[in-house]
């Protein structure tokens, strides 16, 4: 009984090997895609959302019909300012990247968690469309947070905490090399003393 078990099992993991093997080599498109967005506090004390993606085909072919589609931005709490949340691409090559972005101003205040955005593409060799999600915004957007003033004091001292031992160690090192690569200064008095006699 366990050794027709052991054939059956040799041969369902070559069976798998084989197919896995195949599916590494085929050209297919591999996306990646990356969503970032970073706040600008304005003079009137608005604050907008400057929200950009990089998409990446890291696979060995090209990506048709490529459509990047951002719903995450709910519109009772952001109004779209500058571009759009979604758009579409006729292709993306192997190894080429796509940028986009748009800006929103944001409406309410509080913390907010921005959801992945979805791309779509096409492939020749398959009739439905791919899907891809970008990465989520970390970290979460505190939007119209309230700034504490940066102390100068405080930051300093922080500064000096982290890396003040760095500094007198290079400080050290660079008098170190001062000293010997500069000449004696008595050696040099004594021959100005001598010419005087």
């Amino acid at each position: 009984m366990a050794i027709p078990l052991a054939k059956l099992l040799i041969s369902f993991m070559t069976i798998f090997i084989l197919v896995s093997a195949s599916f590494a080599t085929s050209e297919m498109p591999f996306m990646v895609v990356h969503k970032k967005a970073t706040l600008n506090r304005l003079k009137s004390g608005a604050e907008r959302v400057l929200v950009s993606f990089d998409i990446y085909n890291q696979g060995s072919a090209t990506a048709y019909d490529v459509t990047l589609i951002d719903k995450g931005w709910v519109k009772t709490k952001f109004e779209l300012v500058n571009g759009n949340t979604s758009r579409t691409w006729e292709r993306l090559d192997a190894g080429g990247i796509l940028s986009h972005s748009f800006e929103l101003e944001a409406k309410v205040k509080g913390v907010f968690y921005g959801a992945p955005a979805l791309v779509t593409f096409r492939v020749p060799t398959k009739a439905v469309l791919l899907e891809a999600y970008s990465t989520p915004i970390l970290p979460p957007l505190d939007i119209l947070a309230v700034i504490p003033p940066i102390d100068p004091l405080a930051l300093a001292k922080r500064i000096l905490a982290k890396y003040g031992s760095l500094v007198s160690v290079i400080s050290m090192v660079v008098l170190f090399v001062y000293l010997v690569a500069t000449p004696s200064k008595p050696n040099a008095a004594k021959a100005g003393s001598k010419k005087k006699r």
